[in-house]
């Protein structure tokens, strides 16, 4: 969860190639896998500049666990590289420190670009506007870190 100083949350909107026709639930948060033998903030620092194209943040909260969410039947074999029936998560609270220039969600050596739009939104859209699938994970994240979003 990546926060400006208003407390706003980085949010991307997917390319539909990523997400079909579920146009209005194509906007989330940075999210990614952690590679084999990666530790769970690096993986995090890694996919957020994958994603938005910088570094420049600080951890400032962690989930004390980690949260799951399965896919629906019509998306099992097409969502996650067909690998997969879920995902287990590690969530962190990032305190951003660039300025918007510093976001780059373009093209990246060796990593497509997801998104083809962002912006900054309170946390209430956030969860609105996630796939039905996801939105407890994104519900559960708004109870713990209430105190730090807008």
């Amino acid at each position: 969860i990546l926060l400006n100083p208003r407390g706003e949350v980085w949010i991307g909107q997917r390319k539909k190639k990523w997400v079909g026709d579920q146009s209005e639930h194509r906007w989330q948060m940075p999210q990614g896998g952690i590679d084999e033998g990666e530790d769970p903030r690096e993986a995090a620092f890694r996919e957020l500049e994958e994603e938005t194209g910088t570094r420049k943040a600080t951890i400032i909260a962690e989930t004390p666990g980690w949260l799951t969410y399965d896919l629906p039947e019509e998306a099992l074999g097409k969502a996650l590289k067909g690998k997969y029936r879920g995902q287990r998560q590690k969530w962190y609270v990032m305190r951003f420190e660039g300025s918007d220039s510093d976001i780059d969600i373009g093209e990246k050596p060796g990593h497509k670009a997801e998104f083809s739009a962002w912006r900054w939104a309170p946390m209430d859209e956030v969860v609105r506007g996630i796939v039905p699938f996801k939105r407890p994970v994104y519900e559960a994240l708004a109870k713990e870190f209430g105190s730090l979003l807008r």
